[in-house]
């Protein structure tokens, strides 16, 4: 605004949300953030950081999240700011996987399914775990969500299949059974009673664990909670999930906040 000289945009990129603005006749990008020029070296280096600052933030350790883009920066000859822009995909990633992310670090908008996808696999590599592509559909469901079509799609009426691999963790059937006797009836976080009762007479309520078995929470009884279905899906899923999760500490006496070991 205090320019005197005309400012006007080049091109802009729905996927990532980068733009390039040109000034009386020089080029100038705003922010080096589409994977199209990033290596698979750089990238996988701004994943495993942002990993690493999450695992901290789970255990309660401080750090400092500019320290980290600056020698990043250094290593690869690229802006800090790119960087901050890059964690908040992978932020983008992991909230679309129902999973924490870092505080500070909300998710980027308008990430396209290319970039998602990218980082999706790349997660799973770092975390060495089985790749899913669970955040890359529900990105595109975003994004056909916004295109608001007329009329209903076809679909498919004899969907296609396709074999998967996944990672699944060996959870302790007794954590389990304890946590639901502990509870009884009623969600330990919004303290209403189960929705209905199972075919056995049993309340239903589901098993959550507040640090996540992917996010290397223990399987113990002082990390787990029994929920109704909306609190369940409201800690993974809720735009103040990070302030759900820390009410619970508060309100089941048994949790405990985890420490890493390493």
């Amino acid at each position: 605004m205090l320019d005197p000289n005309e400012w006007q945009i080049e091109k802009y990129d729905d996927e990532t949300g980068e733009c390039i603005l040109v000034r009386a006749g020089s080029r100038s990008s705003t922010l080096e953030t589409s994977t199209n020029n990033w290596t698979q070296e750089e990238l996988k280096a701004s994943v495993e950081a942002y990993v690493e600052m999450r695992d901290k933030q789970t255990a309660g350790e401080p750090f400092i999240k500019k320290e980290v883009y600056r020698r990043l920066a250094e290593r690869f000859d690229r802006t800090e700011k790119s960087f901050e822009f890059r964690m908040q995909n992978i932020s983008h990633v992991l909230a679309q996987q129902g999973r924490e992310w870092i505080k500070g670090l909300r998710p980027a908008r308008n990430v396209g399914a290319n970039v998602t996808r990218e980082i999706e696999l790349l997660l799973a590599e770092v975390e060495k775990s089985a790749p899913t592509d669970v955040a890359t559909f529900n990105t595109q469901v975003e994004a056909l969500r916004k295109k608001q079509p007329p009329s209903p799609p076809s679909g498919n009426k004899t969907p296609s299949k396709s074999e998967t691999t996944s990672t699944s963790y060996k959870r302790d059937p007794s954590v389990v059974a304890w946590v639901l006797n502990e509870a009884g009836d009623e969600c330990e976080s919004c303290g209403c009673s189960s929705p209905f009762v199972k075919d056995d007479g049993s309340p239903y309520l589901e098993v959550h664990h507040v640090v996540r078995l992917a996010d290397n929470g223990p399987d113990t009884t002082d990390n787990a909670v029994a929920l109704c279905p909306n609190c369940h899906r409201a800690l993974h899923h809720a735009a103040d999930k990070h302030d759900r999760r820390e009410s619970l500490y508060d309100m089941v006496s048994r949790l405990r906040k985890p420490h890493r070991t390493t």
